[in-house]
């Protein structure tokens, strides 16, 4: 008989959480730790990638730092030379809220640079021994921007459409290897990227009603689909994205009806 409490261990398994100094980065490594994950948690920013494995130790988990540039193709072949990852989790991405026709050459460099080629590059590195070892789980945040737009979202959106079916396109060819590709799509989430907007407080207030909660989402929220999507509870999901975004691109939002 199949064991269901073990659906979610994920111990004897090795995570690597790439954006692990905050966010949902940090959420994502705290909460795969906390499964039984030996997790390295990489980031840009060094320092905090070191707090966030301090905090999953104190939790009773197993995880280290380590600094790693996704914008740096050698740089992460060094860094990762030795890590046989059976999980990977990629959160990282930059924004540019501008009009399109505003946007310059750089800054649409700068934000596809991350969130589409630092991506590219990230599963290049860490997929192709999956794929040799037979087996692996990668999950990269998506955003309901890849299907839903508002002004200014123009080239970030592009990237996460992009990064969208990129995977799925990666999802079909190393599906025979047995490893998995899926997605988290997001909504709102309180984290540094989104940072600017809480101090205009309209526009906090206007993305919080869009919800069907009426509030914005939490990192550790992201979380249970990570956990999920890391285990074998998921055996038999890939090429998926899964939505955690509040019921945001569910329901219209604009009037509630007098029912």
């Amino acid at each position: 008989m199949f064991d269901y409490r073990s659906m979610f261990d994920l111990h004897g398994k090795t995570a690597l959480v790439v954006g692990a100094a905050s966010g949902i980065g940090q959420a994502s490594a705290l909460g795969v730790a906390a499964f039984g994950a030996n997790t390295f948690c990489a980031d840009v920013n060094l320092a905090g990638a070191e707090e966030t494995a301090r905090m999953a130790r104190e939790q009773g988990g197993q995880a280290q730092a380590m600094l790693l540039d996704m914008r740096d193709s050698k740089g992460m072949a060094d860094a990762l030379k030795d890590v046989a990852a059976d999980i990977l989790v990629s959160a990282p991405s930059i924004n540019v809220r501008k009009p399109l026709l505003d946007i310059t050459d750089e800054e649409f460099d700068r934000v596809i640079g991350l969130n589409l080629k630092g991506t590219f590059m990230l599963l290049k590195q860490v997929a192709r021994g999956m794929a040799e070892r037979g087996r692996g789980s990668i999950m990269v945040f998506s955003s309901i921007r890849a299907e839903v737009v508002e002004p200014g979202q123009g080239v970030y959106a592009a990237t996460k459409a992009g990064a969208r079916q990129m995977c799925r396109a990666l999802a079909a060819e190393l599906g025979p290897k047995g490893v998995r590709v899926n997605l988290i799509a997001p909504g709102v989430v309180e984290t540094p990227l989104t940072a600017p907007i809480k101090s205009k407080p309209d526009w906090y207030e206007a993305y919080a009603n869009k919800s069907i909660f009426k509030r914005w989402g939490q990192p550790h929220e992201m979380v249970g689909a990570v956990v999920f999507l890391a285990s074998e509870a998921s055996s038999y999901v890939t090429g998926a994205v899964i939505t955690v975004d509040g019921g945001w691109t569910a329901a219209d939002g604009r009037f509630m009806p007098p029912l």
